[in-house]
């Protein structure tokens, strides 16, 4: 009966850990414009990241009607923030910011963010 608890005890243990290092990797905390929002054309898109960056191996991609519209992305000074500079001023329409990211542990992270010019 012992041995039973113990190993019921280990692995409730291991489930924990399992779920708290599934937790720690990083995300996306935040966007400016934020995620579905209708702004004015923005200078800059800035995305917030829950940990450091690696800014050799992480990038982002202005969208507008599924083609690339030409904008430099760069990792700023404090790695966790990703600003995207478009080269002209955004025309009113539906954008998407396609981001990846590699963050200090390693892990490569991927997502979206849209928004619309007015």
């Amino acid at each position: 009966m012992k041995l039973i608890k113990t190993a019921a005890a280990l692995s409730a243990i291991a489930a924990l850990a399992v779920a708290a290092e599934a937790q720690a990797h990083a995300r996306l905390v935040s966007s400016t414009p934020a995620e579905g929002a209708s702004v004015a054309a923005p200078k800059q898109i800035v995305l917030k990241f829950s940990e450091k960056l690696q800014p050799k191996f992480s990038t982002a991609h202005l969208m507008k009607n599924d083609a690339e519209t030409p904008a430099k992305s760069t990792v700023d000074k404090d790695r966790t923030s990703m600003i995207v500079t478009p080269a002209q001023p955004l025309s009113a329409g539906a954008y998407k910011i396609h981001w990846q990211a590699v963050t200090a542990d390693t892990h490569k992270i991927q997502g979206d963010v849209t928004f619309t010019v007015r």
